[in-house]
C-alpha cells in the first residue's frame, strides 16, 4: 500500500486529505470563540460557559480510543466521511438548542467527531506517504490547521456582523458538510483503505510500546502543552502588563501569520536533516521564550516574545504527527496512534487549568517559567531518544 518515492506526489493528497482538513478546520475554528457567549445567552454563568467551551476537547478525549474500532471497521475514507457529516449534524443540536444541555451535547459530540476524523487522517498519511516525504506531508497538514484557524475566526466575525452570533453554528455545519462532500466525491482509488490492523487490544499495544510512549511520547506531549500554553499565555501576559487589547491582538495576529507562512519549511528541514534537528530546537526555542516572559514589561518586548514563539513553533509544524507516525508499529498502527494522540490531547486539555492553578498559587511569571521547564524537558527528551527508535 505504501507508495514509492518515485510515484508519490504531494499534490495527490490535495483533494482527498488536505482540502477536507482545511474545510473542517475552518468550521471548527470559527465555532470555538462564540461558544461561551452562546452559553451565557442561554443562562449559563461565566464558569459554566467555560466548562461548556471545553466540552469539545472532552469529547475528543473520550473518543480517541473508541475511534480505533470504527476506523478499522470502515476504513479511513468512510470514517472521515461519517465524522464530517456527524459533526455537522451534532452542531445542529446547538443551532436548535433551547437550553445549555442541548448545546453541551452538540459540542461534546462534535469533539468526538474530531477525534475520528483526526485519527483516520493521521493513520492514512502514516501508511501511504513514503518516509522520505512524511514530514513534508504532515507539515502541510499542520498548515491546513493553521490556515483554518486563521480563516475560521475571521469568517465567523463577518458572519456575526451580517446575520448574528447564532449564524456561526450554520457556518460550521456548512463547512463540516463541505468536508464530507469532498471526501464523498473522492474516487475510492484516490484514497484506498490501508491494510487493517491485526486486532490487537489498545491497552496491550500501549503496554507493549510503553518505552516509546514514555520517552518520545511524553516529549511530544511536552510540545503539545507548550503550543497550547503559547495560545493561552500570550493574551494573559498582555493583561498582566496592561497592554491594550487591540495592540495585543495585532501582535498575536502578525505572529500567527508568520507561523502559518513558514509551516512547509519545517517539513523540509525534518525530511532533509532528521527529526531531532527540528524537534529539539523548536522545544528549546519555546523554553527560552517562556523563561523570557519574565523580562517583558512593554509592547516591544511582547512583540519580540510573540515572534520568538511563532518562529520556534513554525520549526516544528506537523512534528507531533511525524513522531507518532515514525513510532507506530506496522501491526497496530491505529491502536498506537490512538493512545499517542490521547496523551497529546490530554496534555492540551490540562494546560489551561494548570496555568490557572499555577497563577493562583505562584503568580503568572512563575507559571510561564513552569511551562518553560516542561518545554526544556521535552527538548532534552527529543534529542536523547529520537535516534533510539527505528522509523516505520
Amino acid at each position: 500500500m505504501t507508495k514509492t518515492k518515485e510515484h508519490f506526489r504531494l499534490r495527490h493528497l490535495l483533494y482527498p486529505v488536505f482540502l477536507p482538513s482545511f474545510l473542517f478546520s475552518i468550521g471548527e475554528s470559527g465555532l470555538i470563540p462564540i461558544i461561551p457567549a452562546s452559553a451565557e445567552s442561554m443562562g449559563a454563568n461565566i464558569p459554566t460557559a467555560g466548562i461548556i467551551a471545553g466540552l469539545g476537547m472532552l469529547g475528543t478525549l473520550l473518543a480517541d480510543i473508541p475511534a480505533v474500532k470504527l476506523i478499522n471497521l470502515l476504513g479511513e475514507r468512510k470514517a472521515m466521511i461519517y465524522a464530517s457529516f456527524a459533526g455537522g449534524i451534532s452542531i445542529l443540536l446547538a443551532v436548535f438548542a433551547s437550553n445549555i444541555f442541548m448545546l453541551s451535547a452538540g459540542i461534546l459530540i462534535s469533539g468526538a467527531c474530531m477525534a475520528v476524523f483526526g485519527l483516520a487522517r493521521h493513520g492514512f498519511l502514516t501508511e501511504t506517504v513514503p518516509i522520505e516525504r512524511r514530514a513534508r506531508a504532515l507539515a502541510f497538514l499542520g498548515g491546513t490547521f493553521r490556515g483554518g484557524s486563521f480563516v475560521g475566526p475571521l469568517l465567523g466575525s463577518l458572519v456575526i456582523r451580517l446575520w448574528g452570533i447564532h449564524s456561526v453554528y450554520w457556518m460550521t455545519v456548512l463547512f463540516a458538510g463541505l468536508a464530507g462532500l469532498v471526501l464523498l466525491t473522492t474516487k475510492p482509488d484516490q484514497m484506498k483503505n490501508t491494510p487493517p490492523n491485526k486486532g490487537h487490544k489498545l491497552w496491550h499495544i500501549a503496554k507493549r510500546e510503553r518505552v516509546k510512549l514514555r520517552t518520545l511520547g511524553l516529549s511530544a506531549t511536552a510540545l503539545s502543552i507548550s503550543r497550547t500554553a503559547r495560545t493561552v499565555g500570550l493574551p494573559l501576559w498582555a493583561l498582566y502588563i496592561h497592554l491594550p487589547v487591540s495592540t495585543a491582538a495585532l501582535y498575536i495576529g502578525i505572529a500567527g501569520a508568520l507561523d502559518f507562512g513558514l509551516f512547509y519549511t519545517s517539513g523540509q528541514i525534518i525530511d532533509r536533516f532528521g527529526r531531532k534537528w527540528a524537534a529539539a530546537p523548536t522545544l528549546f526555542g519555546m523554553a527560552l521564550s517562556f523563561f523570557a516572559f519574565n523580562l517583558v514589561h512593554d509592547s516591544t518586548g511582547f512583540f519580540v516574545i510573540a515572534i520568538a514563539l511563532s518562529l520556534s513553533n513554525a520549526l516544528g509544524s506537523g512534528l507531533v504527527m511525524v513522531i507518532g507516525a515514525d513510532l507506530a508499529p506496522k501491526d497496530a498502527r491505529n491502536e498506537f496512534l490512538a493512545f499517542f494522540r490521547l496523551m497529546n490531547d490530554s496534555g492540551q486539555a490540562a494546560t489551561a487549568p494548570a496555568i490557572s492553578l499555577l497563577t493562583v498559587i505562584f503568580g503568572l511569571p512563575l507559571a510561564m517559567a513552569g511551562i518553560g521547564v516542561v518545554a526544556l524537558g521535552g527538548a532534552i527528551g527529543m534529542w536523547r531518544n529520537i535516534s533510539r527508535f527505528e522509523v516505520n
